[in-house]
């Protein structure tokens, strides 16, 4: 069976069904344990594969183990039946899809959160002790302003790709586009990454949203506006050096993204599809290569 989107090439997600927090010690509920929490994730969705690239930077194998998900879900209304039991135990007659990502609770066999944002963020800051912070003091406004970016990237992108838009409303978009990317591309002349000298949440985000233009959004451009987005030389140089880094290029699943947009996408195919931007598979890292830099 088939997914009807809500719009050309992607769908509205509903609102996380699950919205508790890890805090600081045993008066928040849910505490952070090494190995009392778990992680079900499909990196080909662009949630999973930013929880997944975070759990990867923090190293965090041991404290909290991942369960993948298969790319493309294999119930009709978009949820992994693997999920099933969990959501069933954790809400009295559910009845909406068993969505990923999903952080669990062993202890309880219930679930903690389905908000994406939320699970990345208690990761770095409760479990990512002794480790690069992700969030380091002073940055947390610049990383804020780089989720807002990242959130208008992908709608810009969304609606300059969307057939049913009128012309001058898919132009709009594109400039939309155009002029964020230029902004990160500038910054990004002048500092390695987002943020300064290190990687940081922002860094995890962006680098998402540069995949999701390239494999899902690209597909619905014409080839002039994917050749503008590629004319961006400092921004895909720095998509690359992060490919390249194993807590990101070994998540990176292309052939999953691939058939995930597909079974969900009914938006048509533009000339920009054959436009490739950046060969991804040239320079994902893979389990057994170190990172240089």
């Amino acid at each position: 069976m088939s997914i009807t989107p809500l719009a050309a090439h992607t769908y509205d997600r509903p609102a996380p069904a699950f919205r508790g927090r890890i805090g600081h010690d045993a008066r928040s509920g849910h505490y952070a344990v090494p190995r009392r929490y778990r992680l079900h994730l499909s990196t080909a969705d662009p949630d999973g594969l930013r929880i997944a690239v975070t759990h990867g930077l923090l190293r965090l194998d041991a404290a909290c183990p991942v369960t993948f998900l298969p790319a493309v879900p294999d119930c009709p209304d978009g949820g992994h039946a693997s999920l099933r039991p969990l959501y069933d135990a954790s809400a009295h007659r559910y009845r909406g899809p068993a969505l990923a990502p999903v952080l669990s609770d062993d202890w309880s066999g219930r679930i903690v959160s389905t908000h994406g944002p939320d699970i990345a963020r208690d990761l770095a800051r409760h479990f990512g002790g002794g480790r690069p912070s992700l969030h380091p003091c002073g940055t947390e406004p610049r990383i804020e302003a780089a989720v807002r970016l990242c959130a208008a990237i992908e709608r810009a992108a969304q609606r300059a790709g969307e057939a049913a838009v009128p012309v001058t409303e898919r132009a709009e978009a594109l400039d939309a586009l155009l002029d964020s990317l230029g902004l990160l591309d500038r910054r990004l002349r002048e500092e390695r990454y987002v943020t300064g000298d290190h990687i940081t949440a922002a860094d995890v985000e962006l680098w998402v949203t540069l995949v999701q233009l390239d494999t899902v959004h690209r597909h619905h451009l014409d080839a002039a506006a994917v050749q503008q987005v590629t004319g961006h030389h400092a921004l895909w140089a720095y998509a690359r050096h992060l490919t390249a880094h194993p807590a990101f290029g070994t998540h990176l699943d292309l052939d999953g993204i691939d058939r995930r947009h597909r079974a969900r996408c009914q938006g048509l195919e533009a000339a920009g599809s054959a436009v490739q931007i950046l060969d991804w598979a040239a320079y994902r890292a893979d389990e057994n290569r170190t990172h240089q830099g």
